[in-house]
């Protein structure tokens, strides 16, 4: 691992589960707005953007992710933003999904979160620009859907550990999250179907269409801006309007 950018001046930001996805278009835009980049996962990813570095690190394990959080100190000489990206699970009825699977999409989604925080908490008090977390939430914490159960439970803990953590380290580090809706990436494009089932999904977004990695980083980039300087504790919901509710379709007035 080598890092970014010889400009020793230049912010820092650790991206987690920036190989591909989501993460690694964040990963790029930081990197695009002169961030020095680190990000993490598990494999090598062979090829990443410009300007992003990468470390194996596994962040459900909180060694791991002392570790990784050190590695970006040591290689950028400071940590201005962390945006805890890392992620996801399959759906598994709550009925019958095995105690491993539930644990396992828990450890990633809230507490790996929780421990890649505190490493970058204990850097970022003893900076005088302090720093700034981002969290990657869900909308599947306001609306869950069925087989989401472990996976929307996880990321309504995020959203209440983003306010936690925000009241407890204020001054020095903002905490947020991004609430994401539904997404188009390869990997949400095999869950939904086809183009007409992506189609019909969009069509439920009063925006009319469903978000991009873009959108997400976009948010990510606001809440890096000095814009978001008195924002913290918050969760900013990037989903298009929602989704219109069920009922809409089947209550239209006849013509």
């Amino acid at each position: 691992m080598s890092p970014s950018s010889n400009v020793s001046d230049a912010p820092a930001a650790l991206v987690t589960g920036g190989t591909r996805g989501i993460g690694r278009t964040i990963a790029a835009r930081l990197a695009g707005a002169g961030y020095r980049v680190l990000t993490c996962g598990r494999k090598d990813p062979g090829d990443l953007p410009a300007g992003v570095a990468f470390r194996r690190a596994d962040v459900r394990d909180p060694d791991e992710a002392s570790t990784l959080v050190t590695a970006a100190v040591e290689a950028f000489g400071r940590l201005d933003l962390v945006v805890n990206n890392a992620g996801g699970g399959p759906p598994a009825p709550a009925a019958t999904a095995p105690p491993n699977l539930v644990t396992a999409i828990v450890r990633l989604n809230l507490l790996a979160p929780f421990f890649v925080a505190q490493a970058a908490n204990a850097v970022m008090q003893g900076q005088d620009t302090g720093g700034l977390i981002v969290n990657i939430g869900s909308v599947s914490a306001l609306r869950p859907a069925p087989g989401t159960a472990a996976y929307a439970a996880a990321k309504g803990g995020l959203e209440v550990l983003t306010r936690a953590l925000a009241l407890e380290w204020a001054p020095r580090v903002r905490v947020n999250t991004v609430t994401a809706g539904v997404v188009r990436t390869d990997d949400n494009a095999a869950h939904y179907g086809d183009e007409a089932a992506l189609a019909a999904v969009a069509a439920t977004v009063p925006l009319g269409r469903m978000a991009t990695p873009d959108d997400v980083a976009d948010a990510v980039l606001l809440l890096a801006s000095p814009l978001a300087g008195y924002v913290t504790g918050t969760s900013l919901l990037v989903d298009g309007g929602g989704q219109l509710p069920r009922y809409s379709d089947v209550s239209k007035p006849k013509e």
